[in-house]
């Protein structure tokens, strides 16, 4: 049974949300409005708009939630998003992406629970997944986001294009799409072949050729997208006008409705999981955006701040009935071409397609279905990752398998899957990579000619100490995956009397290896061997006085310079040789 949330509870929310969009204006940098740049701002705006038009149609559309849910996305989170983001030039709107993530939340849950409640909660995911954005930007999460490896961002990125291109398939060929999402359409790919519509077939083939084959002389003016827009609508009414085409059909004018959350008890689990993928991938799609845009225009954009901006867009895009949206790379390059240069030109993109939205839409009811999948179907073939695709092999073969992978596991399987996957794989590597590197550093050295550098002072003492004195150096970052190397050094004690640990050069020291250090000192007290510790200071001496190591050594063994080291150790060579029954656990160092 479904219920809403309590008013107390909404209020309550809302309250945060307007303290943080507060605070944030007090924290407004980047995204100050001026105009000094108006004439470009309000140019770049304007085919920003132009561009946006019909990729929100065609999101919203192929979203399952209604052109209309498309046009309110591009509107709420564009605005929002601008208003209160982190970087002055990014267009927010509706993006393949996230719709690929809408598009399921949506059949799932209108599978469950019928069309009406099932739309209503798929909204309520917008708003949980703006309110997580909200709460990443706050915590200051946003350099972490971006941090994921190439190979996995590529891979789930292609995978993503895939899921667009195969969701497309059936408006494509003039039909309605399969239950059973991707797997559902691969399914029926038989099916729907069998039973294509030619004249549908023929406009999405159409809108695809512009879009492919349109002169660059022309894009220069006018955006591909609308051409084959207006072209194919234009071919449908008036070739096509007796025959029976599957239309977008009537958009409501007038501001949206107000959609209270609202959520199933027994669904809160997934519809949380839900929001927070769509969350996730809403902020990894919108920060490489602004990487994007920062290196055309040259200027730095505020991570963190863009996440809240991004959040409040989605909480209220979802209040509305909007599908999510995140930054768009295709409507940030023609915004910055089009000479905008800060929010201005964001603001005056939501304004124009508000316009459409409470005035317009009646022109859109003609659109035909296959030329919006036409359009998505495009986005989906420039989503996937062909640069890469093509050579990642001949870069590295682990690389290739793991992009792969994560490919597969996107399209088949679960996003988050695919992403934790492959990004637990692909540091799983990177460690072990860095361990064989790092293990070259540590070393054991018994006489003046094994690799190290040293001082002359320093290579007479260990040559007088005739092979009995073992100078075990470390050098580097000690991470847990050393710790092999450590233990596997052990075996070279088995014939010397003097055990010296050099860590004079490691500037940190992992949990893992400082118990691997642990045990080579003791097994070398177990084995009556002195033990002189060199150069343990700050964060160093810090984790092994917490291990107890210092409790178990005299505190004349823990110096700071290894040729001091080396001269007690060859004194207390010289004081066994003179007697004999001196030991590690008897010998006193003097002062």
């Amino acid at each position: 049974m479904c219920g809403y949330i309590t008013s107390e509870s909404f209020l309550f929310s809302q309250s945060i949300i307007v303290y943080l969009i507060k605070k944030n204006l007090k924290m407004q940098i980047t995204n100050r409005i001026h105009f000094r740049n108006i004439k470009g701002d309000l140019f770049g705006g304007l085919t920003a708009a132009i561009i946006a038009l019909p990729m929100a149609l065609a999101f919203g559309v192929a979203s399952g939630a209604g052109a209309e849910a498309g046009l309110y996305g591009a509107v709420l989170v564009g605005f929002f998003a601008a208003l209160f983001g982190g970087t002055p030039t990014l267009i927010s709107e509706p993006t393949g992406p996230m719709t690929v993530v809408m598009t399921a939340v949506i059949a799932n849950l209108t599978a469950t629970n019928g069309t009406e409640q099932g739309l209503a909660m798929a909204f309520t995911v917008v708003m949980m997944a703006g309110a997580l954005q909200i709460i990443f930007g706050a915590l200051r999460l946003g350099k972490y986001v971006t941090l994921m490896p190439y190979t996995v961002i590529s891979g789930f990125m292609s995978g993503i294009g895939i899921i667009l291109v195969i969701l497309q398939t059936a408006p494509f060929l003039g039909q309605a799409s399969p239950k059973g999402g991707v797997l559902g359409t691969v399914q029926n790919i038989p099916t729907l072949l069998q039973n294509i519509n030619p004249i549908e077939t023929g406009l999405g083939a159409l809108t695809v050729a512009i879009l492919l084959f349109t002169p660059s002389a022309i894009k220069k003016w006018v955006p591909p997208q609308l051409v084959a827009l207006v072209l194919g609508t234009l071919i449908s009414i008036f070739v096509f006008g007796d025959v029976d085409i599957r239309r977008i059909g009537e958009i409501p004018t007038g501001l949206p409705a107000l959609q209270l959350p609202q959520f199933s008890p027994s669904q809160f689990q997934i519809m949380f999981i839900d929001a927070l993928v769509l969350g996730m991938l809403g902020c990894i799609d919108a920060l490489l955006t602004s990487v994007i845009a920062d290196s055309l225009t040259r200027t730095q954009h505020d991570s963190n701040k863009e996440l809240i901006g991004q959040g409040i867009g989605n909480v209220v895009s979802g209040l509305f009935g909007g599908i999510a949206g995140a930054g768009a790379t295709m409507g940030t390059v023609v915004n910055i071409q089009g000479g905008g240069r800060t929010a201005l030109s964001g603001l005056t993109r939501a304004m124009i397609l508000l316009v459409v939205v409470l005035w317009a839409a009646p022109l859109t009811q003609d659109i035909p279905l296959a030329v919006l999948a036409g359009i998505a179907l495009k986005v989906g073939i420039d989503i996937i990752d062909w640069s890469f695709l093509k050579r990642a092999h001949k870069v590295s073969p682990k690389a290739a398998l793991i992009m792969y992978g994560v490919i597969g596991l996107t399209v088949f399987v679960d996003l988050i899957a695919a992403v934790g996957v492959g990004v637990f794989v692909a540091n799983i590597l990177t460690i072990e990579r860095l361990s064989n590197l790092q293990s070259k550093d540590v070393k054991t050295i018994t006489d003046a000619d094994d690799a190290i550098l040293m001082s002359e002072d320093e290579k007479d003492l260990l040559d007088q100490g005739n092979g009995r004195i073992l100078l075990f150096h470390l050098s580097g970052p000690m991470i847990f995956g050393v710790s092999k190397a450590i233990s596997r050094e052990q075996t070279a004690m088995e014939d010397h009397d003097v055990l010296i640990l050099d860590l004079s050069d490691v500037p940190v020291l992992g949990v893992t290896s400082s118990l691997a250090i642990e045990n080579t000192i003791k097994e070398a007290l177990e084995k009556r061997r002195q033990v002189f510790i060199v150069g343990a200071a700050g964060s160093i001496k810090r984790r092994l006085e917490k291990l107890g190591i210092f409790d178990i050594l005299p505190k004349q063994n823990l110096v700071m310079d290894r040729l001091e080291a080396l001269r007690l150790a060859v004194g207390y060579l010289q004081e066994i040789d003179n007697n004999p029954v001196t030991s590690a656990s008897d010998f006193s160092l003097q002062g």
